[in-house]
This record gives structure tokens, C-alpha cells and sequence, in this order.
């Protein structure tokens, strides 16, 4: 794929910067597909249209296609293939297991965080008021990170729990530390689940070593397509279905699969994964670099949540905070997407919304949560250049409303 660059035309008086494409900055909402997995999904959409229930030659061809797909999948994490079960994203996945698991396995308390995906926000919720569960809510500190002492003084006292925590925090890129979790709920005979969605692709995780029961990945967020994830079940987990009909998925979601978006999210985490050395040393560094600029050129922006600690942050997204007056806030959007920078000020899920971001009001101050925050997130096919242009336009509008 093309890198798109910003070309500088100087004026008499300043230097401005035309796009001559648009610059792709919310990665973490979606990314575009791989050339190789498009290849690969085209093929099957010519060659492998047969139906993987129908035990005719084509339907056969289909299902050894689909299970190879689950056998490639299930090895980048060290689980067996029957623990794989494609879903139509991380929606579902996470509807699956907690909704599952509170109908069918026994769960009177649910143990998350505010700062939660929406998928599981809303869902449990919902369980609540469908079976009276028991919610609870990790304290987090100023960053937004998870307290651990206090998720295991819930887990001391909880009655029958399951633990949601996600692995990495979609808005301000705060990293869980999924094993030592893992095995906190194991001490404590507590079932676990965790959103992976955003680090799925981006970070080696092997569930050999990490206890963990359930957990959801969707392939739009390492440059597969829509509409397809997966959702990993622990073996002998006792989860039902909570899609029902005919027998595929081995009973845990019916509907006939779709084997070209299965085959094109199994050609994308491999490809993620042959590639993630040299991919995350080169975001590693448009991020610390758009750190540096944003430094240089705003000093009076701050960052949301750990996005400054490689520890603890993803090396996927940054999350500013902007120096700008609250009645002003509402004109950044604009202005960027009119200058070509697409980029989101939350989840891409709630981007409509006029409501203030859940994740970043369970913990910022309110003085700062007048100011818009902005979340930028890169992918391997983003440049310096593409960041040298949105700094300066950040920067023009930043001049523009102060003065």
C-alpha cells in the first residue's frame, strides 16, 4: 500500500501543509486490509463458495478450509482448535461468554471496570436487570489503571464471580496486566473473561500460560475484514450458545460461516504475527515521535490515561488532551476531518455521540474533561510526514482559537 505524504507549500507568511491524500489516524477503530489478505479473500469468494455444512465435494472443500483456519488461528495462542469459535466480531464474543456465563454457569457477580468497551459495559448492565447480578467496579488510579489490591478485595468477598477486564483500553491504550489477573481469579475460584480486541495481533499472547476462561478478538483491528472475530472458550467451560439453529461452530453459534472473512482474518493474524517485530518497532516510534512533536509544538497539551509509559500503554494510540476552551471544543472535529486527518475523540462505537467519553470521566478531572481530548492511533502504513501535518495543523487551530 502506498504511503500517503503531506506535501508543504510555503507562503508568504507561515508554512501550511496540503494533504494530497487523506491521513488515517484511528487504527484503533478499524485498519485497512492487508493487499495479501484481499488476494486471499478473493480466491475464496471465486473458488470455495460451497456451504461448510453440505457434505457434498464443495461443502466438504469448505469445511477443511474453515478448519484449517481454526487450527492456524488456535496455534498463535497456544490452545487447542475446539477452544476457537468464529463469531461476526468482538461484540458477540463478548456477549457470548458473559451473557453465558451468568444464564448458564452460575455467575452472581460481576467483577469490571468503567472504563470498559461498551460490549461489555451495556451488556452487563443488561444481566443485571434481566437476573438481579451483582455489579462491581474496580477502583482505578489518575491514570486510569487498574487497582489490583482492590479487584482482589472484591474477589474476596464475591459470591460465585466472573472478572471482565479488558486487556487493552480501546480510548486511552492502558495495558492490563492479563496474567497477573488471570491468576488472581484462579486463586479466588473466579471465572475470568477479557475484551482482547486491541491486542489481538499487536501482542504475542499465549493462553497456555494465562489462565484465562473467555476471551474476544475481532479481525478488523489487524487489517482483516469486518464482521468476523472470534471468541476463545476454555475447555469443559460449560458455556451455552447463545445463537441457536443449526449445528455449526460445534453448537455454540449457529449460522452458516463465511468462509472468505474467516479465511481473510486467518491470512491477517498470520501475516500480524510473521510481521509484528519489525511492526511494532517501526509504530513504536511514530508514536513516541508524534509524542515528541505534539511536546515541541503544544506544551500545554497534556496525555490521558499511561499513553507516555511504554509499560504500561499500548504502542498502538496516544489519547491529548488539547489546550483549547470548551466553547471552542466543538469546532476540532470539524476542522480536522476538513484538513483530511481522520482520527476519533473516543470509540468509533460512540463517535456520534454528543455524551462525554465514559472511559476518560471515570477518571479525569472535570477541568480537564472541558477540554476535548483526541485520540490518534497508528498502523504500519502511517508516516512521519503524515504526523509532522497533523501537529501543524493541531497547532494552526490552536493559535487560531487563543488569539
Amino acid at each position: 500500500m502506498e504511503k500517503m505524504i503531506a506535501q508543504c507549500i510555503s507562503t508568504k507568511n507561515k508554512t501550511t501543509f496540503t494533504p494530497m491524500n487523506s491521513v488515517y489516524l484511528d487504527n484503533a477503530a478499524t485498519t485497512a486490509l492487508r493487499p495479501e489478505v484481499i488476494d486471499r479473500m478473493t480466491q475464496v469468494l471465486k473458488e470455495s463458495y460451497g456451504n461448510a455444512s453440505s457434505t457434498h465435494s464443495f461443502g466438504r472443500a469448505s469445511k477443511a478450509l474453515l478448519e484449517q483456519c481454526r487450527k492456524n488461528i488456535a496455534a498463535h495462542f497456544n490452545v487447542s482448535a475446539s477452544e476457537i469459535v468464529f463469531t461476526s466480531g468482538g461484540t458477540e464474543a463478548d456477549n457470548l461468554a458473559l451473557r453465558s456465563a451468568v444464564r448458564d454457569l452460575g455467575v452472581t457477580e460481576i467483577i469490571t471496570s468503567k472504563i470498559e468497551h461498551h460490549a461489555v459495559l451495556h451488556t452487563v448492565e443488561q444481566l443485571a436487570k434481566e437476573y438481579n447480578v451483582t455489579i462491581q467496579y474496580v477502583d482505578l488510579d489518575e491514570c486510569g489503571l487498574i487497582n489490583y489490591s482492590h479487584l482482589e478485595e472484591l474477589l474476596q468477598s464475591a459470591n460465585h464471580p466472573l472478572v471482565s477486564l479488558m486487556h487493552i483500553n480501546n480510548e486511552v491504550g492502558n495495558i492490563l496486566d492479563i496474567k497477573k489477573v488471570a491468576h488472581l481469579c484462579k486463586a479466588y475460584n473466579a471465572m475470568f473473561h477479557s475484551d482482547m480486541v486491541q491486542s489481538v495481533g499487536h501482542y504475542n499472547i499465549n493462553l497456555k500460560e494465562i489462565p484465562i476462561d473467555f476471551m474476544a478478538a475481532s479481525a478488523h483491528k489487524f487489517h482483516g475484514p469486518k464482521g468476523v472475530g472470534f471468541c476463545f472458550i476454555r475447555k469443559e467451560s460449560g458455556l451455552k450458545p447463545l445463537i441457536f439453529g443449526g449445528e455449526q461452530e460445534r453448537g455454540y453459534r449457529a449460522g452458516t460461516e463465511a468462509i472468505h472473512n474467516i479465511v481473510g482474518m486467518d491470512e491477517a493474524l498470520k501475516l500480524a504475527y510473521a510481521n509484528l517485530d519489525d511492526d511494532k518497532t517501526y509504530v513504536s516510534e511514530l508514536k513516541d515521535y508524534f509524542i515528541q512533536q505534539i511536546k515541541t509544538h503544544l506544551s500545554h497539551a497534556s496525555f490521558n490515561g499511561g499513553c507516555e509509559d511504554a509499560i504500561n500503554s499500548t504502542y498502538t494510540l496516544v489519547n491529548v488532551c488539547l489546550p483549547i476552551a470548551p466553547a471552542k471544543a466543538p469546532m476540532l472535529q470539524f476542522q480536522l476531518d476538513l484538513k483530511g486527518i481522520a482520527c476519533s475523540r473516543g470509540s468509533a462505537c460512540q463517535s456520534g455521540s454528543s455524551q462525554l467519553s465514559h472511559v476518560l470521566s471515570a477518571f479525569l478531572s472535570l477541568d480537564k474533561l472541558k477540554q476535548p481530548s483526541v485520540r490518534f492511533s497508528f498502523s504500519m502504513y502511517n508516516t512521519k510526514e503524515e504526523l509532522d501535518y497533523v501537529v501543524s495543523v493541531l497547532k494552526e487551530f490552536v493559535i487560531g482559537v487563543s488569539s
